[in-house]
């Protein structure tokens, strides 16, 4: 029985090797993240007598090539989170905190809990992508806003309320109407300034240049808009390119956003669970692809229980003598951006209000029993995985009767 506790780190990482009774195989040594010598380290290891274990915290992203390797070259590989690794006992009085010492650690925790050790499936390449492109649409998303919000303040400057003026939604192509608009009439005095007339025909012939709907009464609106508006920034050089230079920055980041969110469609549409998922009221082309690539593989998960500790949005029991606490906090322990998701769906829930749905009664209940906003969100949460696995492993099972 030979324990591998591998400490990552970015470029190279610490490999020691521990058997029972604190015999030690192969003291810490570095090894770097290359092919070459990631290799020598899977032929060492398969060359050991007995069982062979290898252990890894699962630290961000740099563990994935260590695992991929040795998993591929046919050793049994095991991640863990590094909490466990965190608060199992050293042993010792002393805080010694280095690379080897770490390893040892791991090694020794491999040890203790070989029985309970799981082991470390590769992720399948399409679930793989899908994660990567939510996780970019995340990120994308946070700078379409911050820019969005920053030439709305510019506007509020030069044509206040011009991004009102206009409620038509963003096209697959990123471009927006309101966006595009400000481009080109980027000050009130661009509208104002003219006739009416003389605007309209303009208008129209913009609307048709960029495909956009035209209306004699919507041109007629933004002309009456735009006069008599007080403006702190005057028309100038200046202001046209802060305008225009903002415009198309959020324009090209709406699109990059809307092109992630069609292929995040394009691949969740390929895995099994896509029509289960896509029923689940709340969940639309948006937010089921994402649930989808931070869920997984719903099948790893031995219970619906196991998937809510996933999330975080569990609260484990507290008992000791005759304490018995009545309420706790979540552990929030598990994925930060499934839990962002989850809210995301719950808050659909909380503004369209759907009677019918078993999670929106449960929401109201926990409402009308005075539950604090972030508690009944939570809540709702919570019974919204339960359901999400009941019904995608109902799924899956017909599925796989129907083939068979």
């Amino acid at each position: 029985m030979n324990a591998v506790g591998i400490d990552i780190s970015k470029n190279s990482s610490m490999v020691a090797v521990l058997r029972p009774l604190g015999e030690i195989v192969q003291k810490p040594r570095p090894v770097s993240h290359t092919a070459a010598a990631l290799g020598e380290l899977a032929d060492s290891l398969l060359r050991l007598d007995g069982d062979v274990r290898v252990v890894i915290e699962a630290t961000g992203k740099y563990y994935e090539p260590v695992a991929q390797a040795l998993y591929d070259a046919g050793l049994a590989v095991c991640v863990v989170n590094p909490l466990l690794i965190h608060n199992y006992c050293n042993n010792s009085l002393r805080k010694v905190k280095t690379d080897k010492a770490d390893a040892l650690k791991i090694a020794k925790y491999a040890l203790d809990n070989w029985v309970e050790l799981r082991p470390y499936t590769t992720v399948d390449t399409i679930r793989q992508k899908l994660k990567v492109f939510s996780r970019q649409f995340n990120l994308y998303t946070k700078t379409k806003t911050a820019l969005k919000n920053n030439l709305i303040a510019f506007l509020d400057q030069t044509f206040p309320g011009l991004n009102a003026l206009f409620d038509s939604p963003v096209r697959a192509d990123g471009h927006q109407k309101w966006v595009d608009f400000a481009a080109v009439f980027w000050h009130s005095e661009c509208v104002g300034r003219v006739s009416e007339v003389a605007f309209v025909e303009r208008y129209r012939k913009w609307c048709k240049r960029h495909g956009y709907c035209f209306s004699n009464d919507k041109a007629a609106e933004i002309y009456a808009a735009s006069r008599g508006l007080t403006v702190t920034i005057p028309k100038n050089a200046n202001t046209k390119l802060l305008i225009t230079q903002a415009a198309a920055q959020l324009t090209a980041v709406s699109k990059t956003v809307e092109t992630f969110r069609a292929e995040m469609i394009r691949l969740a549409a390929s895995l099994p669970e896509f029509p289960a998922v896509m029923k689940l009221y709340g969940v639309g082309k948006t937010l089921g692809p994402q649930l989808m690539a931070e869920i997984g593989d719903v099948t790893r998960f031995e219970h619906r229980k196991s998937l809510v500790g996933f999330a975080g949005i569990d609260s484990p029991p507290d008992e000791s003598g005759s304490h018995k606490a009545q309420s706790r906090e979540t552990t929030k322990r598990g994925s930060a951006p499934l839990r962002k998701t989850l809210f995301q769906v719950m808050d659909c829930y909380v503004k369209h209000s759907p009677q019918n749905e078993p999670v929106y009664q449960f929401i109201s209940k926990k409402r009308a029993e005075g539950k604090p906003y972030y508690v009944y969100m939570t809540a709702g949460a919570n019974k919204f995985l339960r359901i999400y696995y009941a019904r995608v492993m109902e799924y899956l099972r017909d599925l796989d009767n129907a083939k068979s």
